[in-house]
């Protein structure tokens, strides 16, 4: 077993030799890899954003996450679009969106979506966020309270798990952590073996993912120099009170989560990688507007293991906002 994979089993927190080693994959439930969405893009800040967008009416915004795309919501937004106007964004470096020259740090990531945001000139959104996209969308809406209608979100990274207060507070994944940020061996695992592609999001699926998926998912990231978004988005987990930024961007959302009286959708499954019965007491016990919906079995790509069930979820809480 190589050091890469040892290290994905600890992040998923598989411990047992008959789970690591069989790698047992569930045979259901078919999931569509094609789809007919139509993709745009819009100059923004010097490069460019790619989007999927479908239907009319109220703009929901939908967020990916590390290393996925707008593709990861295809299956997801036809359950809303002939109600609202599903959007859904490649963030910057990611997906089809440009990769320009930059650190590609939480905050400047935060700085495309917001101005991607403007020039759509979307005066009142409601944002769904997975994942990175979750902490995003978050950030928005602390900064945006007037523009914001309303957030689902699942598999975040947010509170209460992050900001960590130190190595030891992640438990068994301190180690994976921590090497992912070591200058040779982050690097080796992320940009030269492509590490989150290849490794990381096929195990965090609760199936087998099928071969256009992965093409999809792949394309972005075909050489080398174009996975610089993929080793950011590790470092940027405020552990430590490093890095700083993230750090204090990550307590302004913890603060907000427990003010906030803005309609919110908790999305989960399980076993989960990012929820458990901790983070889903926290959430209820913090957040006054929190209206929690279960989707069935799955990892941390839930929209990957359960792109229906969100669906109807969403379907059903949006239908509840608007009446």
């Amino acid at each position: 077993m190589t050091y890469a994979r040892i290290l994905l089993l600890t992040l998923l927190g598989v411990s047992t030799p008959s789970m690591a080693t069989s790698n047992v994959k569930l045979p259901l439930p078919v999931i569509a890899e094609t789809h007919d969405i139509e993709q745009h893009s819009i100059a923004v800040k010097g490069s460019k954003m790619a989007y999927l967008e479908q239907g009319e009416g109220k703009a929901v915004v939908f967020v990916h996450g590390n290393p996925t795309s707008s593709y990861s919501w295809r299956n997801v937004m036809p359950y809303i679009s002939d109600t609202h106007r599903a959007i859904a964004v490649d963030l910057i470096g990611m997906g089809d969106s440009g990769k320009p020259d930059i650190e590609y740090t939480f905050k400047q990531q935060y700085q495309y979506f917001n101005r991607f945001i403007n020039r759509l000139n979307l005066d009142e959104v409601i944002l769904v966020g997975h994942d990175w996209g979750a902490a995003i969308a978050w950030l928005y809406a602390k900064k945006n309270p007037d523009k914001v209608d309303g957030l689902a979100f699942m598999e975040g990274v947010l509170p209460p798990q992050f900001p960590a207060e130190s190595y030891e507070d992640l438990g068994s994944v301190a180690d994976f952590f921590r090497t992912l940020r070591d200058p040779v061996v982050g690097p080796m695992l992320i940009i030269e073996q492509n590490m989150w592609i290849e490794q990381a999001l096929p195990a965090s699926v609760n199936r087998t993912l099928g071969e256009q998926a992965m093409e999809a998912y792949r394309a972005p990231y075909l050489v080398p120099e174009s996975r610089k978004p993929l080793l950011a988005w590790p470092n940027q987990l405020p552990i430590a009170r490093e890095p700083a930024q993230t750090d204090c961007l990550m307590r302004g959302i913890k603060r907000y989560m427990g003010k906030t009286d803005m309609p919110i959708l908790y999305i989960y499954g399980s076993p989960s990688v990012d929820n458990s019965p901790q983070v889903l007491k926290w959430y209820v016990e913090n957040i006054d507007e929190l209206e929690t919906a279960y989707v069935g079995q799955g990892l941390h790509y839930l929209p990957e293991d359960q792109p229906d069930a969100i669906g109807r979820a969403l379907e059903d809480w949006l239908r509840r906002l608007n009446d």
